[in-house]
């Protein structure tokens, strides 16, 4: 128990959300209150011409959305919270589902004016696979949109969580008077153009008082009173058990472009969210409170830093305490690696750290050593479970344009592959180069990042695939499986054997002709 102080210091969570919700401007507002930035970027603006912290990588820039989970650290009211920023739109879904396995709970920032889309059902499911606790940012409320009620049915039906509103909205769009904080029982008052600090927080003992009907008219303030005493009747009370084992989920209402409910949202967040919790691993339960050191790694990032050709590894502190320059057990490669300088994180700027304790994440140089989902402990063997790899769903051939790169396009596919962007099959047996995805987009980023990192141009050929399976069985009966299908039989990076099957009718054929072949189509990480 002697870490039991710096434990109680430090929660993690990640923000999900579809795409244009609004994650990466509320992550922006997050780290202007913890006072990690001075001034806040916009995501796509002519005018700001400060770019926003957690979309450092280039074609990030461009396009104005976010292709990879960016983590960022910062501190407010004495506890270190570790931020996770993800993409939203579901080509990089991937990405995020290994990052939720990373944190202990999830802020789901949903856009007033869609309500719930499909990419925040799939989301919140993987959130209900490991029952994480969920606080719901309602955003975009300065614009017209749903009515506040009709949205917390929609959150209710669609995404199968109890909700219960924390702060509640005073009108909305052009007519946004403000919201009062249900939590703490305080107004803060709507003003445009003018962003809302800390002076413009009004505490009310309660309703009646004669605040409200000083600042707003008759009509506003009668609807107010009329709404929270619906919620108090309608709704239970907030119960903070429930919303740990992840039955109920807050939810805030805001404005994050306008700092509006931001930090309603932040203040409760601090109170009410889970410290690192005890993890799953292969033979045993780990304890966040024993002495003993333990982590593993859920992303690796290749070229942070474009003027160096660098590969960092994100590792999550399990238990114990994690320092510079000590030998700690890789259990995959049964080696004892040593890091003379981690780092934490704010996007791409990096700071060096003697020590970590649970719940922190840390950026480890890799010089090829990693993949994710691999373990580190202080000499014991097991490994962190439920890490998936999921089956890809295009597949296209790579096709080198310039022969003199060669070596860089290998180099360039095998890194980029290692951090989980796309899957890279290679031809059993032969040469051929298959990369296999979610969604189109990443063919495009992988082409743009091997042109712009390691300057090879190359070129990706459609192939009509239905999926990919991993097949196990006993040796003699997968040989001869493989000589009659050759051409379909490829070998993913750690060598365990899949087959592409052309279609769904191809794949039942193959399973019935095979009684003793497994086909399965996730492999979990660990084999």
């Amino acid at each position: 128990m002697k870490y039991a102080n710096e434990i109680s210091k430090r929660k993690s969570f990640a923000i999900i959300a579809h795409p244009d919700a609004g994650k990466t401007t509320l992550t922006e507002k997050f780290l202007l209150f913890g006072g990690a930035i001075q001034t806040a970027g916009a995501v796509k603006s002519n005018k700001i011409k400060k770019h926003t912290t957690s979309d450092f990588m280039e074609i990030e820039r461009q396009r104005g959305i976010s292709v990879a989970t960016s983590v960022m650290t910062f501190e407010y009211r004495d506890i270190l919270i570790n931020l996770l920023d993800t993409p939203g739109h579901k080509d990089f879904a991937e990405d995020t589902y290994r990052t939720l396995t990373a944190v202990d709970s999830v802020v789901l920032v949903i856009d007033c004016v869609k309500g719930v889309e499909e990419q925040t059902e799939r989301l919140m499911e993987v959130c209900r696979m490991r029952d994480t606790p969920v606080i719901i940012f309602v955003n975009k409320m300065d614009r017209d949109g749903k009515y506040p009620f009709d949205l917390l049915d929609e959150l209710e039906e669609k995404l199968s969580i109890r909700v219960r509103p924390l702060s509640w909205p005073i009108n909305m769009g052009s007519d946004f008077k403000g919201v009062y904080n249900l939590y703490d029982k305080s107004l803060v008052a709507f003003q445009p153009n003018k962003k809302a600090t800390d002076e413009d927080v009004v505490p009310l003992e309660d309703l009646s008082s004669s605040y409200i009907d000083e600042h707003f008219n008759a009509k506003d303030a009668a609807q107010l009173r009329g709404d929270v005493e619906l919620i108090e009747g309608v709704y239970d009370k907030f119960n903070n058990e429930e919303y740990l084992q992840g039955k109920l989920a807050p939810v805030f209402f805001g404005s994050a472009v306008n700092n509006f409910g931001v930090k309603d949202l932040l203040d409760t967040f601090v109170d009410i969210a889970p410290i690192p919790r005890n993890r799953t691993a292969s033979t045993r339960e780990i304890d966040v409170y024993e002495d003993k050191f333990s982590g593993f790694i859920f992303k690796i990032h290749a070229n942070l830093d474009p003027r160096h050709r660098d590969r960092i590894a994100f590792l999550r502190v399990c238990s114990g305490k994690f320092e510079r320059n000590k030998f700690y057990h890789h259990v995959r490669l049964d080696k004892d690696v040593r890091f003379s300088n981690p780092y934490s994180f704010l996007a791409r700027e990096k700071n060096i750290v003697d020590d970590a304790y649970p719940g922190d994440v840390v950026g480890l140089f890799d010089t090829g050593n990693f993949k994710i989902g691999d373990t580190l402990t202080e000499g014991e063997n097991f490994y962190m479970t439920g890490i998936p790899s999921f089956s890809p769903e295009l597949f296209k051939e790579l096709v080198n344009k310039d022969p003199m790169k060669t070596k860089q396009l290998e180099k360039g596919i095998r890194q980029l592959t290692d951090e989980g962007v796309a899957q890279l099959f290679t031809q059993h047996g032969g040469n051929r180069k298959i990369i296999g995805c979610v969604g189109d987009l990443q063919f495009e980023v992988i082409q743009y990042r091997l042109l712009q990192e390691y300057g090879a141009a190359c070129q990706f050929n459609s192939l009509s695939f239905f999926k990919a399976c991993w097949i196990t069985g006993p040796k003699d009966k997968v040989e001869e499986f493989i000589r009659f299908k050759s051409s379909n039989v490829v070998e993913d990076k750690d060598g365990h054997l899949v087959y592409l099957a052309q279609s769904e009718w191809y794949l039942n054929t193959e399973r019935t002709n095979n009684p003793d072949i497994t086909f399965s189509f996730t492999s979990e990480i660990h084999k």
